[in-house]
């Protein structure tokens, strides 16, 4: 039996007929005999046989050129009102259901074919059709599927503009720690993360090539894709990862990308300080430093993503403190794994041949400094990643250090950004290894030179402390006794600079020379009307008065005295208990506390286990002033003696000791 074969649309009954070319009287004729019914004796010389079968063309057996045009009539239809074919279409790209078959790799292949050469035809009308291909698992077929799939892109954004940010926004989609497009078909091949993640990168970079504009559109979109503070860490190292891969061949977003991972991890940072402020000191100590050395290289991380999330609930009762304490330390940990990545990043970049990669990683972190981190109040590890750059090259430290100063006395910035510039500025000086003798001699120049102009300004109208009045004063002041704390062997002078620690003359030998103007800008500023040794952190105002004593420098405890017995609520306005009909000592108490300095130093002790690694070498750990811890350990018994007595005498007990 003869099989014929008909496209969709054929009506059945249509006759075919196959007629040889012959003379003009021959086929007149013939006309001739058509038009005379025929006898039962004669054969019809066009008729069906009744040995053929007529069919339709099924769905596999279409041809592309075949299925162009029904794409095309579909689109043309649509555009009518008649969804029949478009409807069909959409489905191709829809993702089936248990009991339905899956389109077939090679009908899905020449759809595609056939949008690609239909881009025109693609307008807002046909969003939803072009929503139903972006959402298809197209990244995890075949490299051939995948090149054209990226051509039929390429082309739409081309042909039709407002699918841009769609296109765009289905690539970021699949740069995340679950692409949309990791494909759970059976007959697909298991493509792993990693290779859609490379696929996805060579696609946006082909789609900015083509157009250059695009990277306004992609930074949006990378921003609003950013996984929340509250995701895993594997969320965040995977996207992280991804996001510095884009500056590789997207360097006009480098500056925008890496201060949005830093934004981003710096909320990370300021939500571990909060939550640990809320625990027991030695809980604290413990989160920090026992959390374990994460991965944050990404093939352990994708590894480690086929068997299971770090996120997943577990059916164990648990109290509340303890869920709280592994909150923090997933957080810690994701935190440490990012500053990881970025330290790596910023030293391939420092590492380069080019100077002018050198010359812009710091141009971003000093940006980052500017715009992110000192704007933002109590962050604890993010600017260590300055710290550490910074000293890399005395002329980054000779920026770095002229910038903190000149916005510290900036009278156009806002009050608590010059209180965190002075903060900056101290820590770095006192903690920085790679910080020169000659650098902290400067910086002790520049705030006695300012404090000598306040003084003069403020000193005049001045009835005593008031923090709230001369808050950058008491802030720079701060600073001082913060430097000196740590670098007092820079302001010493005479032939005998050179010496070990082990040889430093005690209280009773030699006295020790320092440099001209140290001990006059001490005595200026401790002992003026505007008394910051009243305002400064009780810590560092006793820590200082400790070292500048043994080391003969000034003698403040006469004056620390003197300042237990002043009220530093009767220097400002009504205060928080002005409501009281009276004042307590326990209230009074907790008004000063008020009234004292914040004890932050941004350049704290770095714990972080894996990131670390970083600054060491970098960092100048206290050591303290040799022969002091005896008189140290004596004047903490003699001081709980005082306190005890104190609470006996003014009735207050146990409750006033605590607070």
């Amino acid at each position: 039996m003869t099989t014929v074969s008909m496209p969709v649309g054929t009506p059945p009954t249509a006759t075919i007929k196959h007629r040889a070319r012959k003379s003009t009287l021959s086929r007149k004729r013939e006309d001739d005999d058509l038009l005379v019914p025929s006898s039962p004796s004669k054969r019809s010389k066009v008729s069906f046989d009744s040995d053929v079968e007529v069919r339709l063309v099924e769905e596999w057996e279409k041809t592309p050129t075949v299925i162009q045009e029904a794409v095309r009539r579909a689109l043309l239809k649509r555009s009518a009102g008649d969804n029949t074919g478009y409807d069909q279409i959409k489905a191709v790209y829809t993702p089936v259901k248990d009991n339905q078959e899956e389109t077939s790799s090679a009908t899905l292949r020449n759809y595609t074919f056939a949008l690609l050469n239909n881009v025109s035809m693609l307008n807002k009308g046909c969003a939803d059709l072009v929503h139903a291909a972006l959402a298809s698992d197209w990244l995890s077929r075949s490299e051939g599927y995948v090149h054209l799939f990226t051509q039929f892109l390429a082309n739409l954004v081309s042909a039709q503009t407002l699918y841009l940010p769609d296109v765009l926004r289905m690539l970021v989609e699949n740069m995340t720690a679950a692409p949309p497009s990791q494909s759970q078909s059976e007959d697909l091949a298991d493509v792993p993360r990693s290779q859609i993640y490379h696929r996805a990168h060579k696609v946006i970079q082909y789609l900015l090539q083509i157009v250059p504009s695009a990277c306004r559109i992609l930074l949006s979109i990378l921003t609003n894709t950013f996984p929340h503070q509250t995701d895993s860490r594997r969320a965040h190292i995977v996207y992280a990862h991804n996001l510095l891969r884009i500056t590789e061949y997207a360097p006009v977003l480098q500056a925008d990308v890496l201060t949005l991972i830093t934004e981003r991890l710096i909320k990370i940072d300021l939500q571990v300080q909060e939550d640990l402020e809320d625990l027991a000191e030695e809980v604290e100590e413990g989160v920090v430093q026992h959390v374990p050395k994460a991965r944050s290289d990404i093939n352990s991380v994708l590894d480690d993503l086929q068997d299971s999330d770090d996120d997943t609930e577990t059916d164990e009762e648990v109290d509340e403190d303890t869920l709280r304490t592994q909150a923090i330390t997933k957080n810690v940990e994701k935190m440490d794994c990012i500053l990881d990545m970025l330290f790596t990043y910023y030293d391939q970049m420092m590492s380069a041949p080019l100077s002018s990669s050198q010359v812009g990683s710091v141009e971003i972190l000093f940006s980052q400094f500017q715009t992110v981190i000192l704007p933002t109040h109590r962050s604890r590890h993010t600017q260590f990643l300055l710290f550490h750059f910074v000293q890399q090259s005395p002329a980054h430290i000779d920026v770095f250090v002229g910038m903190c100063a000149q916005t510290s006395f900036d009278k156009k910035r806002p009050a608590m950004v010059r209180q965190a510039a002075a903060a900056y500025l101290a820590s770095f000086v006192a903690r920085g290894m790679h910080v020169s003798s000659d650098t902290v001699r400067e910086v002790w120049d520049y705030i006695s030179t300012e404090l000598k102009r306040q003084v003069r300004e403020f000193e005049p109208g001045c009835r005593g402390p008031d923090l709230q009045r001369y808050s950058t004063y008491y802030t720079l002041v701060q600073a001082l006794l913060y430097i000196f704390c740590f670098r007092w062997r820079d302001f010493e002078s005479g032939p005998d600079e050179d010496y070990e620690e082990d040889e430093l003359p005690s209280i009773y030998g030699e006295e020790r020379h320092w440099r001209p103007g140290v001990k006059e800008t001490l005595q200026l500023n401790i002992f003026s009307k505007l008394n910051p040794l009243k305002v400064c952190s009780p810590g560092i105002v006793t820590e200082f008065a400790r070292i500048a004593h043994h080391l003969h420098v000034i003698y403040v405890y006469h004056l620390l005295e003197t300042n237990k017995r002043i009220r530093l609520s009767n220097y400002h306005g009504p205060s928080n208990y002005s409501q009281l009909n009276r004042e307590t000592a326990l209230t009074a108490k907790r008004e000063d506390q008020h009234q004292h300095l914040d004890e932050y130093f941004p350049f704290d002790p770095y714990h972080l286990p894996k990131s670390k690694r970083w600054i060491e070498g970098d960092y100048r750990e206290w050591t303290g002033v040799p022969g002091l811890d005896e008189e140290k350990a004596a004047e903490s018994d003699s001081l709980d003696e005082e306190v005890e007595d104190s609470d006996v005498e003014e009735g207050t007990g146990t409750e006033e000791s605590i607070e």
